[in-house]
């Protein structure tokens, strides 16, 4: 049982760790915004934001921190042939759909968020990107990635505690 609640809080801490990174992307943005423009000959430039470099990774660190440890959590859920994904539970084919959509979200908000910092490195001068806004759709991405997340962790410790009750009524009956 503590071995469920265990892993429940681990859960949290990596809905959190999405949620943070999800506020720092916007928030990145943010200062990213407020960064004053100017002309340099006939073209509209921007300077670099540190404040926004500095968000901007942090998101990125923690969307990666998140995933991975989401991966670890869930355990090693492979279903290498379409046979076995036929035959598996509910739980473990909607597990495998969410980690496989958690993967999909991760490589856009990590893409989008990396983008976005890496904009803020340098003086960025009409080069047709400093309109996007990548961190904050980076940010937007991470709060989808928790959802994700959560899917994918609550079947995969449900799948778990089922795996450790079958023994133990077997046992007893």
């Amino acid at each position: 049982m503590q071995k469920f609640v265990a892993a429940g809080v681990v859960c949290s801490l990596i809905m959190v760790m999405d949620i943070t990174a999800g506020v720092l992307g916007i928030e990145a943005d943010m200062a990213q915004n407020k960064v004053e423009h100017f002309r340099e000959r006939l073209v509209e430039c921007r300077g670099p934001s540190q404040t926004a470099f500095d968000f901007g990774l942090a998101a990125a660190v923690l969307l990666a921190l998140a995933h991975i440890s989401a991966n670890l959590l869930g355990g090693c859920t492979c279903l290498c042939s379409i046979n076995k994904l036929r035959r598996a539970s509910a739980d473990k084919q909607f597990a495998m759909a969410a980690l496989i959509f958690s993967w999909i979200i991760w490589a856009v908000g990590s893409s989008m968020l990396m983008l976005g910092t890496m904009e803020n490195s340098r003086k960025s001068c009409g080069n047709g990107m400093g309109n996007h806004r990548f961190l904050s759709i980076g940010g937007i991405v991470c709060f989808l990635h928790a959802v994700f997340i959560a899917a994918y962790c609550v079947p995969a410790i449900a799948n778990d505690a089922q795996k450790t009750q079958q023994p133990q009524q077997g046992g007893h009956a």
